[in-house]
């Protein structure tokens, strides 16, 4: 036990002992404080000044201070349009995420060891391939000719193919595939830290397996469940290369407006309010989320 968890946990000691406990803790402090300047100097050049300056460049037009760029996010209609699609492509793939991976997570848990170590492999593969690989079989397989449409023609399920790409539909089944492993993964090892004996309690007082799932797992597996759902939606908020492969320009998310502002307008004070916007809206999502949950305990730190 260090000298600091000393201090904290007899706060009432007296006397010369509390003089020299006192002077140890402080002492500690000043070294701890010493090892981690070298990472806060590192946080502060890499993440402070960056995220620093892009509030000053939002709030900056034509050497002057004014709120132009953030006028403009309310009041064009292009970029309303954005940010709703923005939206509402995030909590449409964030919800089938959470339709497919519950189950299959549950599913996963309730395995033997070593079978669902293969089931979490399975998961995992995908990761290991390049995204933009991935982004390009979806537009192998969804395009007019590919391997869906074909299958659906030939089973006759569909007259004629169906656009399945360069649209909103694409789009979701492309990030859905791609982001699925960051929710199953907090979610199985949420699932997998439930002890079965509160089940079995449960069901020994007489709970039907449904009411057994539904008033004690369920409830147990919302912290997995909440640091998935977390995951994915803050990582669609600022999703680019999918949505610009597989949306053709047809689905328009606000990572793709902040990088047609910067490299075709060069409009840096246009692109910084939007990514502005991102980054407060993911802050309150956090900060929402910490009074309800705690979102260190989310993710396992205690």
């Amino acid at each position: 036990m260090s000298t600091l968890e000393i201090a904290r946990e007899a706060p009432g000691v007296d006397g010369p002992n509390a003089d020299t406990l006192a002077r140890d803790a402080a002492r500690e402090r000043r070294r701890l404080l010493g090892l981690s300047l070298p990472a806060l100097v590192l946080v502060g050049l890499l993440l402070v000044l960056p995220v620093g300056w892009l509030f000053y460049l939002s709030v900056v037009d034509q050497d002057a201070y004014s709120l132009v760029h953030y006028q403009r996010l309310v009041q064009e209609p292009a970029y309303v349009t954005i940010l709703w699609n923005t939206v509402k492509v995030s909590v449409l793939v964030t919800v089938i995420c959470v339709l497919l991976g519950y189950p299959l997570a549950y599913l996963l848990a309730q395995l033997p060891p070593r079978a669902a170590n293969l089931g979490l492999i399975v998961v995992i593969l995908p990761l290991w391939t390049a995204l933009l690989v991935r982004t390009y079989a979806w537009l192998v397989l969804l395009q007019r000719r590919g391997l869906v449409n074909t299958l659906l023609v030939n089973l006759g399920l569909a007259a004629e193919p169906i656009p399945l790409v360069h649209n909103m539909t694409g789009t979701v089944i492309g990030m859905t595939h791609i982001l699925l492993p960051f929710l199953v993964l907090p979610l199985y090892a949420s699932m997998r830290a439930i002890d079965p004996d509160y089940v079995r309690a449960a069901a020994g007082l007489g709970a039907s397996p449904i009411r057994a799932f539904r008033q004690v797992f369920l409830p147990l597996s919302l912290p997995g469940l909440t640091a998935g759902l977390l995951l994915v939606f803050v990582l669609c908020l600022g999703f680019y290369v999918t949505p610009a492969l597989l949306g053709g320009g047809k689905t328009y998310l606000v990572a793709m407006k902040i990088e047609q502002n910067v490299n075709t307008y060069f409009a840096w004070g246009a692109s910084s309010s939007l990514a502005v916007v991102l980054l407060v809206s993911v802050g309150l999502l956090f900060a929402v989320l910490h009074r309800v949950f705690a979102i260190p305990r989310l993710f396992g730190i205690r």
